[in-house]
């Protein structure tokens, strides 16, 4: 006994079955048994209910409640221009459909209202490989209205990605106060916070049409201007907000009183406010993901060093040792040829230091990279100390990274982690970088101020983080 299995026939009969009847007035009508009405120009499409039922949960439940429409034999559907139902029906009975950036929202709409499952994954694939600034809106509100949560979170992400360009359009604009709620709130913004807020303002000016009554714009922006991470301003910035006045009085207290903490010296206050308020507008926005990185004071300071807003709030952690191993090997399939590289390193004393590149590590032959941009950090040490920042020293830019394919995290002569291994490594402190305040030149503590040894010190993590 032999099987024989010819769908292609089968998928060309049955489209042919449906297209005859309805491209052909003088087909025999008896072989159908329901009919379905464009609303928009009253074309009628001559369908099987064992079809439709077959093919879509909604028209399945319909025929077996015995509804009117059952009871009818025909359906209006409105919504829905004739070439996209004729498209749709002709799917149901061939499994063959054309999908293309005119008809692809109107497919996800009916196929998500109409509850046709695989119509629906088929256009939600289309619709995020081929997302753009100019349909981002109708899909937003569509995959909201349908509950598509899994294109309402792709959504959302393609604007956080591509938020500065966005927010220079008109489409913008058109964005629902729950929309640019959600957007404000999610910490994920490639741009700096204070064009954030300009675009805040920019959008409550266009939905409360005006330009100069300032109280007006302030109630329209009121249920969203606690989103704003003030924190992330610089000081000029939230000096010239405050200036403004479009900060309800409460939130402006806040600030103010943080500016006074932030312009004065005693760090440990600043951060018992920060704790205190608990809340978004003082919570930095920060991209990556670090499992090293807890403190918020750990945070700015990083921030204000590395000092290249679109770097840090753009990168993205591509390196984690725990993650994709400890060897040198492992560090240079996913560090080399990165441009600027912040790296993190965390021992299991639970001390913090690391270095940040401009040009990176640079694959070739062995060699030193100049790099006058380069500095190398401590953020907890076994002294206490505060968090400093080391740069390069002046003459000696030309020897601040040095690259080998055998070695791996190599500031100078100054951290060197160089065996087979990213488990330990050495220091010589004050070699090629600054020393630590306090420190002399290969004094014991310049060879242990950032691990409390020489090269009895353990690596727990290690994170590498650029664009």
């Amino acid at each position: 006994m032999e099987n024989y299995l010819n769908l292609e026939k089968l998928s060309n009969d049955l489209e042919n079955l449906f297209q005859n009847q309805n491209q052909n007035e003088n087909q025999n009508e008896s072989y159908f048994d329901f009919e379905i009405i464009c609303e928009e120009n009253q074309i009628s499409f001559k369908t099987h209910k064992s079809i439709l039922s077959s093919r879509s949960h909604y028209f399945k439940t319909l025929f077996k409640s015995k509804m009117k429409e059952f009871q009818e034999n025909k359906m209006i559907l409105k919504d829905f221009s004739s070439s996209i139902l004729f498209s749709i029906l002709n799917y149901f009975y061939s499994g063959k459909i054309e999908i293309n950036s005119e008809n692809a929202i109107q497919i996800l709409f009916f196929s998500s209202k109409y509850l046709v499952d695989e119509l629906i994954e088929i256009s939600s694939i289309f619709i995020k490989k081929n997302l753009q600034i100019e349909n981002i809106i109708d899909v937003l509100k569509l995959s909201e209205s349908m509950n598509l949560n899994q294109l309402l979170d792709f959504s959302y992400q393609f604007i956080l990605e591509n938020f500065e360009e966005f927010s220079k359009t008109s489409f913008f604009l058109e964005l629902e106060e729950n929309h640019l709620n959600s957007l404000l709130s999610n910490g994920d913004i490639a741009i700096n916070e204070f064009q954030v807020f300009q675009s805040l303002i920019k959008w409550g000016k266009h939905k409360s049409n005006i330009n100069q009554d300032k109280q007006k714009l302030k109630n329209q922006i009121s249920n969203l201007i606690d989103k704003i991470r003030f924190i992330d301003f610089s000081k000029k910035e939230l000096e010239d907000t405050l200036k403004e006045d479009l900060i309800p009085n409460e939130i402006t207290q806040k600030l103010i009183e943080f500016q006074k903490l932030q312009n004065g010296k005693d760090e440990r206050k600043l951060n018992q406010f920060i704790e205190k308020e608990n809340s978004l507008i003082f919570t930095p926005k920060i991209k990556f993901k670090s499992k090293i990185l807890q403190h918020n004071e750990h945070l700015q300071k990083l921030k204000e060093w590395i000092n290249d807003n679109e770097f840090f709030y753009k990168m993205k952690l591509g390196y984690s040792a725990r993650r994709d191993g400890f060897l040198c090997k492992d560090w240079h399939k996913k560090v080399d040829d990165q441009g600027k590289t912040l790296i993190l390193i965390k021992t299991t004393e639970n001390y913090i230091f690391g270095g940040f590149t401009e040009v990176g590590y640079v694959s070739g032959n062995p060699r030193f990279l100049f790099d006058p941009d380069a500095f190398i950090f401590t953020l907890r040490n076994p002294r206490k100390d505060p968090p400093q920042k080391l740069p390069v020293t002046p003459g000696f830019e030309d020897k601040a990274i040095y690259y080998h394919y055998d070695y791996g995290i190599y500031f100078g002569n100054d951290i060197r982690m160089t065996s087979y291994s990213l488990s330990s490594g050495y220091f010589n402190l004050g070699s090629i970088y600054a020393l630590p305040e306090g420190i002399e030149y290969q004094s014991v503590e310049a060879f242990t101020y950032l691990t409390g040894s020489f090269d009895e010190w353990i690596v727990e993590e290690i994170e590498c983080f650029f664009i």
